[in-house]
């Protein structure tokens, strides 16, 4: 949808040639962790390493677009860079459309996936709309750059939460909160009190179950909560995105476990093995999750959860079997924790390392509001279905431009 005063073109009609003659292009092998000038290539980080090859700066004309040919990342350059060795663009639009208004104008529009294909040939074929008063290009783009900021500002506050969780968790079960000498374990230094033992020690560990797919009667008006080792997320389960009836509880290996049972996914793919939930609710769970409930109340729930978060690579690396990877109740059940046997210290460590999952889920809400006002604006404004003048922007901070955006 376009509106009156707004021009219609292909991508190809709005460009102009960039020549960067001479210029080199800086091989991955040869980036750097710090230099003069950044190195841009076509992958999602905002800067790929560094350089100091002057032979390779582009410093004019400024500012560029750099589209990934294979990864359809797009990146605004306005200050001086070199360019990745392989599958990097550059577009520059002709007069009459301002340069940050291209660059958003071209991320809304849908352009497919074809794997590592190239997609420079299909951007150009596609239509680009824009107003021809520049002035308001100008407008709508400086709303845009307001709106990524704010959400480039909330992601970077996100990473510092959830380093300072790292260190905390690191300070926390190493020293503890009541500063006592430290003893050497087969997990490293320990406050010298602590005790050190399996999780069977303490626990019982059982897998769950899942019902047969085929009987829509175990699943159809469930109302047992089942989850699934995607929805172990380092979080407390509330609630579930599927159901089970009593009938499917009674038939498979689903066991119905109490709230504050501990949740591990032993199978997934990627970054999902390892991870840890704790129940808020009685839930069943299915065959992939270990299930870790106690047995004498000397490990708090919430302590062991935290606990197993901070231990979540050394966990990964216990996994085995051929191409997948997997860890199984045995591997479960013989993990290490290192514990207080006073409560009170528990729920002390408890207390800090629950306040800053507190505010992580905070900006975490924060972040996604943004991002879906951000997405709403690119396509609502790229569109004319609403108008600059319209917008009630006073809850995003006036922010700089980043010298490189993606």
């Amino acid at each position: 949808m376009t509106v009156e005063s707004w021009a219609t073109e292909s991508v190809a009609n709005c460009l102009v040639p960039v020549s960067v003659t001479g210029k080199a292009k800086i091989q991955s092998r040869d980036y750097k962790p710090s230099g003069r000038f950044p190195v841009i290539d076509q992958g999602q980080d905002p800067i790929a390493g560094w350089t100091d090859d002057e032979s390779a700066v582009i410093d004019s004309p400024l500012p560029l677009i750099v589209f990934g040919d294979h990864t359809r990342v797009f990146k605004f350059l306005n200050t001086p860079f070199a360019r990745g060795a392989d599958g990097t663009q550059l577009l520059r639009p002709k007069p009459g459309i301002d340069p940050l208004f291209f660059f958003y104008a071209c991320r809304a529009i849908d352009l497919p996936a074809r794997g590592y294909n190239r997609h420079f040939t299909i951007l150009k074929e596609k239509e680009l709309a824009y107003p021809v008063d520049v002035q308001e290009q100008k407008t709508i783009a400086a709303v845009l750059r307001q709106a990524e900021s704010a959400l480039v500002q909330q992601s970077s506050l996100l990473d510092t939460l959830q380093a300072l969780k790292r260190a905390a968790m690191r300070e926390l079960f190493t020293r503890g909160l009541r500063g006592e000498p430290q003893k050497e374990t087969e997990i490293g230094p320990v406050p010298e009190s602590w005790e050190l033992a399996s999780i069977d020690a303490h626990h019982a560990v059982v897998s769950g179950g899942t019902p047969p797919r085929g009987n829509h009667a175990f699943w159809l008006g469930g109302t047992i909560p089942w989850v699934k080792t995607t929805e172990v997320d380092y979080c407390v389960i509330t609630e579930t995105e599927e159901h089970i009836t009593p009938l499917g509880l009674e038939n498979s290996a689903a066991k119905l476990l109490p709230a504050g049972t501990v949740l591990m996914a032993m199978y997934g793919q990627g970054v999902t093995r390892g991870k840890v939930a704790i129940l808020g609710i009685e839930a069943a769970c299915n065959q992939a999750c270990a299930a870790i409930t106690p047995k004498d109340g000397a490990v708090l729930p919430r302590y062991l959860y935290h606990f197993l978060t901070w231990r979540y690579d050394a966990i990964r690396s216990l996994a085995h079997g051929g191409q997948q990877q997997n860890l199984n109740l045995e591997i479960v059940r013989q993990l290490p924790v290192v514990y207080p046997h006073a409560h009170d210290e528990q729920r002390e460590i408890v207390a800090i390392l629950d306040a800053i999952d507190h505010k992580i889920e905070l900006h975490r809400k924060k972040r996604a509001v943004l991002e879906d006002l951000f997405k709403a604006l690119l396509h609502k404004l790229m569109t004319g279905e609403i108008r600059v003048a319209d917008l009630d922007l006073s809850a995003l901070e006036p922010l700089h431009t980043p010298h490189v955006a993606a």
